[in-house]
């Protein structure tokens, strides 16, 4: 099973970026930003993450999420919440740096990393160090 990457961000512009950003070095990685409010403004959507995940699921992908700021890890860790103990198994949030973790995540998705792979990938900080 491949692993997808969703990008939750405060910014729209910000999340499209790093999901450009990491497609440059897997492009066969599938990418989703989930950024902003329903209505446009900074903040974050529950239904936004919900969606990019459920898309991805369905798809038949595993999932990693990454964020930027606190209140978008909350609002990741309210989808998650929501999610069966099944699909739990196949959905992980990766609590490290947005922009260095994602790529280094889509990196080892881009080479076949399972699911705990891409995640422990998306902490490594000392990669960029």
């Amino acid at each position: 099973m491949s692993v997808a990457l969703v990008i939750v961000s405060h910014s729209e512009k910000l999340a499209e970026g790093v999901v450009e950003l990491t497609a440059q070095m897997a492009r066969d990685v599938a990418l989703r930003a989930a950024a902003g409010t329903d209505d446009g403004r900074i903040g974050t959507s529950f239904d936004k993450v919900n969606d990019a995940v459920t898309e991805l699921r369905a798809a038949g992908h595993d999932v990693v999420i990454l964020t930027d700021l606190g209140s978008a890890t909350m609002t990741v860790e309210a989808v998650l919440d929501f999610l069966d103990d099944e699909e739990k198994k196949h959905v992980v949030f990766a609590n490290g740096p947005l922009v260095e973790g994602a790529v280094a995540a889509g990196v080892t998705a881009q080479v076949g990393g399972d699911l705990a792979a891409v995640a422990q990938s998306a902490l490594a900080r000392e990669l960029f160090a």
